[in-house]
């Protein structure tokens, strides 16, 4: 069983580094368990959990990086860090820590990319957002609902109260990129946040809402250069749900999940050489249409916000 915060894949983005967790239900006895929320069970379990990178391209995606989340119940335990082999420099760290640790890494690496998106957990951390800006990258990530957009008259604005000040013409029908049935169609509406940005870039809000169930909304922050249009910010909101396949196809293909360690350097072992002939095998599917078919085959003041109509 697998838990995973989604992301996803966008043909028009030259890279995107994209943030997921991926867990497993364990013994208490293998490093990093402990009860702890399970993303894809929807409750709290015994369970691992792991923090992920992925590269996506206009040629396909792969998984780049991993770190072990550890909670504070085993950081705060040395005779149980040592038994699992666990190094004593080793320190508890948030899993927005740990991507910023996995971005630094792929940005001194020189990995191309021009935009980042995450899930809520590393979106609404703005430690997560200042580091990607300090690298003139753009970012689209998605936030909770009482996320601060800005100052009123009343205090912090929250991203849910803008839904009342949405104009209609605002809302547009566009496809987040296809999806396993077919393209995945949002409304969508984007607006311009007036906080100061570096020059030649700019700041927005998007909301995603669904065709079926307007009360179903999801809300992004993005940041990117000036020029950036709606059908830009939607195509890197998209892109999160690369990780889906990734982890769909790492599992299936490379045995991503099929694993029985207890320790800490035997799940980094496993987990990067799965990632690794994973990304053989994306860069086969890339320059081979033969190996990629086959692969495919396989898995009332000034607003804050100035809306775009």
């Amino acid at each position: 069983t697998n838990a995973k915060e989604k992301w996803g894949p966008e043909p028009a983005i030259s890279g995107d580094h994209e943030l997921a967790t991926c867990g497993d239900f364990y013994m208490a006895t293998d490093t990093g368990v402990q009860r702890q929320y399970f993303g894809t069970a929807g409750r709290v379990e015994n369970c691992q959990l792991g923090v992920f990178l992925a590269y996506v391209s206009a040629h396909g995606r792969a998984l780049i990086d991993r770190e072990l989340y550890l909670p504070k119940s085993w950081t705060c335990d040395p005779n149980r860090c040592a038994r699992a082999g666990i190094p004593s420099a080793v320190e508890f760290a948030t899993k927005p820590a740990l991507a910023r640790t996995m971005l630094a890494r792929a940005f001194t690496a020189g990995v191309p990319a021009r935009w980042v998106t995450a899930d809520e957990a590393y979106g609404q951390d703005s430690k997560f957002r200042r580091m990607i800006e300090q690298h003139r990258l753009g970012y689209v990530v998605a936030v909770p609902r009482n996320q601060s957009v800005g100052l009123g008259l009343g205090g912090d604005i929250r991203a849910d109260s803008l839904l009342a000040d949405i104009p209609d013409q605002a809302w547009k029908p566009i496809s987040a990129g296809q999806g396993a049935k077919g393209p995945r169609w949002y409304d969508w509406a984007a607006g311009t946040l007036h906080w100061e940005a570096e020059p030649g870039f700019a700041r927005w809000v998007l909301l995603r809402r669904s065709l079926t169930d307007p009360n179903d909304v999801a809300f992004y922050l993005c940041y990117g250069p000036i020029d950036t249009s709606t059908d830009d910010l939607v195509r890197v909101a998209g892109a999160r749900w690369a990780i889906e396949e990734c982890f769909a196809s790492a599992k299936h293909e490379t045995g991503l999940d099929h694993y029985q360690v207890r320790r800490y350097a035997a799940w980094y072992r496993h987990i990067t050489l799965a990632m690794l002939a994973h990304a053989y095998l994306a860069v086969t599917a890339a320059q081979a249409p033969k190996a990629r078919a086959a692969w495919s085959a396989s898995h009332q003041q000034k607003s804050v916000v100035s809306w775009h109509i």
